[in-house]
């Protein structure tokens, strides 16, 4: 029997479990030459797959209503009738939340057990280590002595980032919802100081206090007002990343927020938006590059795993209440 998540209804704020069906069906496992039959080993849930189940321009198309629900996976490969693959490999792509499912093979990437974790191939060797290297160095185009500012910090693209820069020899302060995500950024991931923005009653100031030579990169994975509080700290040339802006997600109202062309234009500062895809030529230095760092030690990475593919949809929702510490996976 295999078992299917469906996108049941188009969620309106933020998603519940409702909008989600599960459907268990005899499987299908005839493959036709060209196809592998996978079996679904690790699923990444991530704050981006909210826009897709909107029906709104994006990047890349919604997902469909009654139909399978795709993201990140790591698959075993049972059957093969493909030259690229053998039974025993195990892959890395854009798949269904399905527990098995058989592919042509397209996009998928093969990844080796013995080099790293299997589930480090979705977050540090996967888009999470890409998005946070390809942004950092593309767009934030970091200088030795510079102060970098990351929001959503302790979740799987802001730790990361947060340690590149401390590699590249930025001063890092990382913000997040809680002490003990604080400690974390600290005490894990070397950054220099960490900001709780629950408790904290003055963003602006505190982010003054710890920069006091002023912000010269954000890398924004937030939005709202805790990108507002960074804005009135850069500094001249100063260069804004925007990856996600998860405090938004779920409005069901256009929401207010500071104008930002005033600070742009008297500190003839850099905003720019990116997506991971936008660097796929830089894809395999980056690669190699975060795995050198991780072998020898210079980054770690966190991971919140869950386990059993029934909550692979609760897993998803408790992104938006901060409830994961670095990537969030869920493990059949």
């Amino acid at each position: 029997m295999t078992k299917t998540i469906l996108l049941k209804n188009r969620p309106e704020g933020k998603p519940s479990m409702s909008d989600f069906e599960f459907i268990t069906e005899e499987s299908e496992n005839t493959i036709s030459k060209g196809e592998i039959l996978l079996e679904t080993k690790y699923v990444s849930v991530d704050p981006y797959l909210r826009g897709r189940m909107s029906d709104a321009k994006s990047y890349v198309p919604p997902f469909q209503l009654n139909k399978p629900i795709q993201s990140g996976v790591i698959a075993k490969v049972l059957e093969s009738k493909n030259d690229t693959f053998t039974e025993g490999d195990y892959v890395s792509g854009m798949l269904n939340w399905q527990t098995k499912q058989i592919s042509n093979g397209e996009g998928l990437t093969k990844v080796n057990p013995d080099k790293a974790p299997l589930s480090a191939y979705l977050g540090i060797l996967g888009m999470t280590g890409l998005t946070a290297y390809t942004g950092l160095t593309e767009i934030g185009k970091p200088k030795a002595g510079e102060t970098l500012v990351v929001s959503g910090a302790a979740g799987a693209v802001g730790s990361v980032v947060g340690q590149i820069g401390k590699i590249l020899g930025l001063r890092v302060i990382g913000i997040a919802g809680t002490d003990e995500k604080i400690e974390m950024l600290k005490s894990k991931f070397g950054f220099d100081v960490g900001i709780n923005y629950n408790t904290t009653k003055d963003m602006k100031s505190a982010i003054a206090e710890a920069a006091p030579n002023g912000v010269d990169i954000y890398f924004d994975n937030v939005g709202g007002p805790i990108s507002d509080a960074v804005l009135v700290n850069i500094n001249r040339l100063a260069r804004i990343i925007v990856c996600g802006a998860i405090s938004v997600y779920n409005n069901t109202e256009a929401p207010k927020s500071l104008s930002v062309q005033p600070f742009l234009v008297k500190n003839s500062a850099l905003m720019q938006g990116f997506i991971v895809s936008n660097y796929a030529e830089k894809f395999p230095e980056a690669i190699k590059q975060l795995a050198t760092w991780l072998s020898e030690g210079k980054l770690m990475y966190s991971e919140t795993i869950v386990k059993g593919f029934d909550n692979i949809p609760k897993a998803f929702i408790d992104l938006f209440e901060g409830k994961n510490k670095g990537k969030m996976i869920v493990e059949l």
